[in-house]
């Protein structure tokens, strides 16, 4: 991997109807001499996950996600009672009622050739059996976010690609709130979101699932209202006195830097409406909940939990931030995804101390169903909102972001502008074999093997009895990283594979050493297979008496 160099500019720029200062285009190096990801072959692959989690009776989304040359045509063999398979677009929709695992073949064929793989569906209580993969709208559109930008960035997701690599999520996050109302009283859209069903239904259509954002708190980071209220009636004080804009943020004329917006909102009110809010969220055909405050505790997220059971269909609960280690098992117990840390930022310090020094010790509360979040990507066009520029990270240490969330069994959920997404990013997003890693059905999160000040080598155990394993050079200067197949336990003759080359590199016996120059902040992402044989070993003395 070529050591990397810095972006060439960083300028401000956004499309944003909401505000009205002159804005020019920020600039994107050209970074596509640090592309390693091959193109996608012409014949078909699946690269959707291996396995998925459905309630029984809920309604069911799985689009079987392929690349290769359209028309594709989709099938599905043993698919369960009430199930059934969209030839044209590969989705699979339905409702299961009877609990169970079901084995089922998926094919996708085109003119070039045919594709299978097996997934497997298990009917039950649990949910999120593999990371979910998506995008969130607050690490480039902050606060302005809107239905259109939404919908921009969902219609981008397909138009580029990415679904067809099973990134499916697509997340509005803070900033979409105004007062309550409705069926329920529930918290309703402002006018950035005239038509939150409609969005919802529209997306769904694609193929992709929506995700939404609250908290416990009378209001939010953003200054907009929680799932709590002072009020038995679910009003607020601070919006009957006017201090709020046309989008009902919090602003107070009296307060022009809103310095006051801690204690106007960060703190649990007498009357909670987490009930109804998930309820209006089920009507809408919401399918994920980022839950924000901070301390994350067990009360707030087992009322949201309760509600969200209730609801005749699955959200992903996802908890943020910085959730309390001491409480581990009960984030692991009532939540499907729970962020470890304080917001990423897109510099070098911002991953190596979330990465690398904040995650091992989750590694015993991230599983199937439930999985320790070291927050968003920050690749491609970032901001916060309403100004967007090119991520500050190397192309090295976009690799290396990228490789280890893939190797922790992170939620990956892309922060990027998806409508500026250039080649280099989509080949860091769009790489089957490194979305594998992470998409696992074992759900093993990477163990650090080796670690000193100047690289570390973190190695996870996949379901085929390979293993993935990532060389992370810490140092500023060019290093020799490598591995002793024996040391990890293999026995016989074992390949090499370059992950993001997607190629085969060597052969060696286990007690041979292999190792690799990386680049400063870069990585060595590779694949030792095929492990250790599944096959009964039998040994024959010849001649020779045993003992």
């Amino acid at each position: 991997m070529k050591r990397s160099l810095w972006a060439t500019a960083i300028l401000l720029a956004l499309n944003c109807p909401y505000v009205t200062w002159a804005q020019s285009p920020a600039e994107k190096p050209d970074y596509s001499a640090y592309i390693l990801t091959p193109p996608a072959p012409e014949t078909p692959r699946i690269n959707s996950a291996k396995v998925f989690g459905v309630r029984p009776g809920a309604p069911f989304l799985y689009t079987i996600a392929a690349t290769g040359v359209r028309p594709i045509t989709f099938s599905a063999k043993g698919l369960p009672a009430g199930l059934k398979v969209n030839p044209e677009t590969g989705k699979i929709t339905g409702k299961v009622k009877k609990q169970g695992t079901y084995h089922v073949t998926l094919q996708a064929q085109n003119a070039k050739g045919t594709a299978t793989r097996e997934l497997r569906i298990e009917v039950g209580d649990l949910i999120a059996l593999t990371p979910p993969m998506g995008w969130n709208s607050w690490n480039c559109w902050g606060n302005s976010v809107s239905q259109d930008k939404v919908m921009a960035s969902a219609k981008a997701m397909v138009e580029k690609g990415l679904i067809n690599y099973g990134w499916t999520y697509i997340n509005i996050d803070d900033g979409w709130q105004s007062i309550r109302g409705g069926k329920y009283n529930a918290m309703q859209p402002n006018r950035k979101f005239p038509d939150m069903k409609k969005l919802a239904d529209d997306i769904h259509a694609m193929g992709l699932k929506l995700g939404i954002y609250s908290g416990p708190w009378v209001g939010t980071y953003a200054g907009h209202i929680g799932s709590m209220s002072d009020n038995a009636d679910g009003t607020y004080d601070w919006i009957k006195e006017g201090r709020h804009n046309e989008n009902y943020k919090y602003v107070s004329p009296e307060d022009p830097e809103g310095k006051q917006i801690r204690k106007e909102h960060y703190y649990h009110g007498m009357y909670s409406f987490a009930p109804q809010d998930a309820q209006q969220w089920a009507d809408w055909g919401i399918d994920y909940l980022k839950y924000d405050w901070n301390p994350n505790d067990y009360y707030y997220a087992t009322e949201m939990y309760d509600a969200i059971k209730k609801q005749n269909r699955d959200i992903v609960y996802s908890l943020s931030n910085s959730a309390p280690y001491a409480d581990a098992p009960i984030w692991m117990e009532k939540s499907n995804c729970y962020r470890t840390t304080g917001d990423i930022r897109d510099n070098w310090n911002s991953i190596f101390n979330i990465g690398f020094q904040r995650q091992d010790h989750w590694a015993s509360f991230n599983r199937p169903g439930h999985w320790a979040d070291a927050d968003m990507l920050v690749v491609g066009m970032v901001g916060w909102g309403p100004h967007l520029h090119y991520t500050k990270l190397t192309p090295d240490e976009q690799y290396s972001h990228i490789s280890l969330w893939a190797l922790l069994a992170s939620p990956l959920l892309i922060g990027c502008d998806m409508s500026q997404l250039d080649d280099f990013t989509i080949s860091l997003l769009c790489n089957s074999e490194v979305n594998d890693i992470n998409q696992d059905p074992l759900g093993i999160q990477a163990y650090r093997y080796y670690h000193d000040k100047t690289y570390s080598t973190y190695v996870k155990q996949l379901e085929d009895g390979s293993m993935a394993i990532g060389m992370f050079n810490l140092s500023d200067q060019p290093k020799n990283i490598g591995i002793i197949p024996a040391s990890l336990g293999f026995r016989g003759r074992q390949t090499i594979r370059d992950v993001w080359r997607q190629k085969d590199i060597a052969t060696i016996e286990p007690k041979e050493r292999w190792e690799t120059e990386v680049a400063p902040h870069g990585v060595a992402l590779i694949k030792v297979y095929p492990g250790n044989t599944r096959r009964r070993v039998i040994e024959i003395a010849r001649g020779v008496e045993r003992k």
